[in-house]
Parts: structure tokens; sequence; C-alpha cells
């Protein structure tokens, strides 16, 4: 009988390309998940990997048990969460939630405190993530939710064994020092920005790259970006310290912003997304913490 762990360790390598990939991931030394690969491939008698430079595919024999190793794993993952409900007379189990920084302030706590009260007996295990750490990890079952962003014109990856549904829309307002003399208005012409400079997301980011897509087609200029920080409330900070100026989303400035003026680009609106993500499979658990953030999502931003 092939053992669920190996299998989980089979599947993990597959997920991530690589097995020091799913070494990182998971806490274990390459050379053990190499060990334990080479026994499943005993027990099924015949290779199930092959190396194509530094990645690793899975051959025919792979795929199928990947593929029997998913259905398996959502298995075991149901009956864990139907035992941990029977046990506590309720709903119950560990749900794992990742999120990107002003969603995990301004929706994910307001939930946890809530299903502290509505669901005792769910543990909730939460982590700051972005969505390029946190997808993979979702499908991996290595979390159980998650919440991420999308701007308009910068879609995400669609995954068909995945849940997505909307939780809320934002819209992106310019950040500028209180004292700018163009912050006396509603609206701000970008155009008029394009000597100053600018405080956004590391490179590689959506931020980042909503940024300079922004300051490109609606200011028609390159912006000055001489401060990174994948923290909303540091690129805050930025602006009222610095003079410099920021594009920041509802969730970090939308109940106002001590020290800094905020208002809308003169040029034209723009948003982002924030969606739920879960497998399409969900526990009552699961379900439970998906409809507090749901809730969580529909109150003030």
């Amino acid at each position: 009988m092939m053992d669920l762990h190996r299998l989980r360790l089979l599947r993990e390598v597959h997920g991530r390309g690589t097995v020091h990939g799913a070494a990182r991931a998971l806490g274990y030394s390459p050379s053990a998940i190499s060990q334990q690969l080479a026994v499943l491939e005993r027990e099924a008698g015949t290779p199930l990997l092959e190396r194509i430079g530094r990645n690793v595919r899975l051959t025919a024999a792979g795929e199928v048990l990947v593929r029997h190793a998913t259905v398996l794993l959502e298995g075991v993952e149901a009956a864990e969460a139907e035992l941990a409900a029977v046990a506590a007379g309720r709903v119950a189990g560990v749900v794992r939630i990742a999120s990107f920084q002003s969603a995990f302030i301004r929706v994910v706590a307001p939930a946890i405190r809530s299903l502290a009260a509505t669901h005792p007996e769910i543990r909730v295990e939460a982590a700051e993530l972005e969505v390029e750490q946190a997808a993979p990890a979702l499908r991996l079952q290595q979390l159980d939710v998650m919440v991420g962003d999308e701007y308009d014109g910068q879609p995400r990856a669609v995954h068909a064994d995945l849940h997505r549904e909307h939780l809320l829309r934002e819209q992106i307002h310019v950040v500028l020092p209180a004292d700018h003399p163009l912050a006396g208005g509603e609206r701000v012409p970008l155009r008029e920005l394009g000597g100053m400079s600018w405080a956004a997301c590391q490179p590689g980011t959506g931020h980042r790259e909503m940024h300079v897509r922004v300051c490109r087609e609606l200011g028609g200029f390159e912006p000055d970006i001489r401060y990174s920080s994948d923290d909303f409330l540091i690129l805050l900070e930025l602006v009222r310290t610095t003079g410099a100026g920021a594009l920041l989303p509802d969730l970090v400035v939308g109940a106002g912003a001590p020290g800094v003026a905020v208002r809308l680009p003169a040029e034209g609106d723009v948003g982002r997304g924030v969606f739920l993500l879960t497998r399409r499979t969900r526990t009552p658990a699961v379900a439970a913490v998906a409809d507090a953030l749901r809730a969580a999502g529909t109150g003030p931003a």
C-alpha cells in the first residue's frame, strides 16, 4: 500500500517544479524528499519523475498518482473536518488563511473576531502573504483560504481547481503631502505631478506595475520611484515625512489618513478588486470562514 505522506510529497514536487522548492515549502531537506520519492517509486514499480534541466516533471505514471493523491488528500481533509465537528458537537476544525496586508487589517482581522463569537470551535490561523505565494500553497492544501487583489488591467491567473468570489472593489487614490499645492481640489491632475518623487511597492509586485502604468497612461510621465516598501503603512508614512506621492487603495486610506491629502486622479478612475479563493471542495469550517470574510468585506472599508 502506498504511503499517503509520500503521495503528498510527490504532489508538492509536481506543484513546485523542483525538489529544492518542495523542500523549502515543507521544511525538509532535499535529500530527505528524494529518499522518500525513491521509496514511492519502488512501491509503484515504475519511474514517477524525470529531470528536465534543473526542474523535474511527472512521468505518465506520476501524473496518475498525483491525480489520485489530490482526491485522497481532499477526502482525508473532509474526514478530519467531519470528525472534529462530531467531537465538538458543532462546526469545528483548523482553517488557514493568507491575505495581503491591507485586507488582513480591514477584512481578515474583523472576520476572525466575528468567528470567535459565532464559531468558537474553529481555530483560525492567519498569515500575511501575497497572491504569488498564497495561490500555489492553497492548491497544495497548505492553506485553506486566501484573500487576493487584482488591479484594473492586470488580471490574475484563473485556476480551474479553485473557487473564486468577489469580496469588494476599491478605488485607487493619489496621496499627497497635506500642504501640496494641488491638494486643494477633489481630483488631482496626474499630468502635473511628473516632477515629484514617489513611494511604491517593490518591483515585481502588482502595486508597482499599477503605479508605473497609471503614471504613464494617465499622467504621461515615467514616475521617479525613490522609495520602495511592500508595507502600505510605510508608504503612507513616506508621503507624510518625505514629501513623496503615492497611489494607494481604499483599504489603506478610505477611512482617512492624517497628515496627507487623499484625492482621486482627474484623468479617470483606477480600481482594484479584492477576491476570495478556496479549493472547490469546502469543509463546513472553511465555508463558515468564507461567510465571515464575505460579511467583513461588505462592511465599511
